[in-house]
């Protein structure tokens, strides 16, 4: 009987000793493919920020006149400008330290770092000594296109942007995107796109910035899923719901975009007289189909704007902004009919009824509708 159990304490110790090995084995196992995983990443990083000059901080203090001369500021911290020893202006983006600005950090030096595009603002250098989380860029000498179309201030209210020049950085804007979504080797969401995000240099000549929230899809992949979100009012439908995302969120954002481009208003203002026109895109759509195009154009610039140029670009952001995202158009095509060489169609758009704009600026459609122009 003893020697019965003690065959069995044997066999049950043998078996345990087995699983306890086989645990530490696959334990081994998964730390080895992290650190081989961890290694590719960092070379993956270091090769894709080959060009880019690493600055210390107290280069950046200097540069910037120890943080003197803010640009801005927002919830990733704050952008100053500088000046490099050979007399190039800079804006130095100094992060706050946390987990997210750290991912935004990584991310803006995984995704523009690797991109040289005339559309799309150029990262210069970075900071990453201790804790501090700094990033360079070309200076853009005119702001942001919002503080242009929407800032009612002095400073601002003396340059407006005539026709012509709203088209080209529409257009330009347009380009930088089809660049990220197509000639990438990587294609690239950039996930926020809006007018506080489009800059302009001392030609008002559009570049693309903050790649914070942007994302890498693998050329064969076509969605990724993501839990960060973008700005209220340039979101795609799926995203509000949840679902993996594609290029085509990029497109939804640009088209509410041109509209504000063509308007010099908010997608959404409920502080319009007219209650008809609360919701941006289903008045436009209104004023389309009655064949009064030039109504959805400021009023500061009307009078010169191109009318067949503002009929093709009115067409494009109501394309752009259809709920479904499979009848939306690719970045490809809208720069074709923008530029004209591609025909650009009556869309349909959701209808929304004014009460539920006013209520809670729900962007939800009762019914889509249709009209030819």
């Amino acid at each position: 009987m003893a020697l019965a159990h003690h065959k069995f304490m044997i066999i049950v110790l043998s078996e345990l000793l087995a699983i306890i090995a086989l645990a530490i084995a696959l334990i081994f196992s998964f730390l080895q493919w992290r650190r081989r995983r961890q290694r590719r990443a960092q070379r993956c990083a270091e090769s894709s920020n080959a060009f880019l000059r690493m600055f210390s901080y107290e280069e950046l203090k200097t540069i910037t006149g120890n943080f003197r001369n803010k640009l801005g500021s927002g919830g990733f911290g704050s952008v100053f400008k500088g000046t490099l020893t050979d007399g190039t202006l800079v804006a130095v983006k100094k992060l706050e330290v946390s987990k997210q600005c750290e991912k935004q950090f990584r991310t803006e030096i995984n995704s523009v770092g690797i991109t040289n595009h005339k559309n799309l603002v150029r990262l210069k250098g970075f900071c990453a000594q201790g804790s501090r989380r700094l990033l360079v860029y070309d200076y853009m000498s005119n702001g942001s296109l919002n503080s242009f179309l929407f800032t009612k201030n002095s400073k601002r209210q003396s340059k407006i942007l005539d026709w012509r020049t709203r088209f080209e950085i529409a257009l330009g804007t347009a380009n930088g995107l089809l660049y990220l979504h197509e000639e990438c080797n990587d294609r690239i969401i950039h996930g926020d796109i809006k007018p506080e995000n489009i800059l302009l240099d001392k030609d008002f000549s559009p570049k693309l910035g903050d790649f914070g929230l942007a994302k890498l899809v693998a050329r064969d992949f076509s969605e990724v899923l993501t839990t960060t979100r973008g700005t209220r009012g340039y979101l795609a439908p799926e995203w509000v719901s949840g679902l993996p995302i594609t290029l085509k969120v990029d497109v939804y954002s640009f088209g509410m975009t041109l509209l504000e481009i063509i308007s010099g208003r908010r997608n959404l203002d409920l502080n319009v007289q007219e209650s008809s026109r609360y919701y941006l895109p289903a008045w436009a759509k209104e004023q389309i189909c009655q064949r009064n195009m030039i109504n959805i154009v400021d009023k500061r610039i009307a009078s010169d704007a191109d009318v067949e140029e503002v009929r093709r670009a009115a067409l494009v952001s109501l394309l752009c902004i259809q709920n479904d995202e499979n009848v939306r158009p690719n970045m490809a095509q809208v720069v074709l009919m923008l530029q004209g060489r591609r025909e650009a169609y009556t869309p349909q758009i959701p209808t929304v009824t004014n009460q539920r704009v006013k209520d809670g600026g729900s962007t939800d459609s009762d019914s889509d509708s249709d009209c030819i122009v």
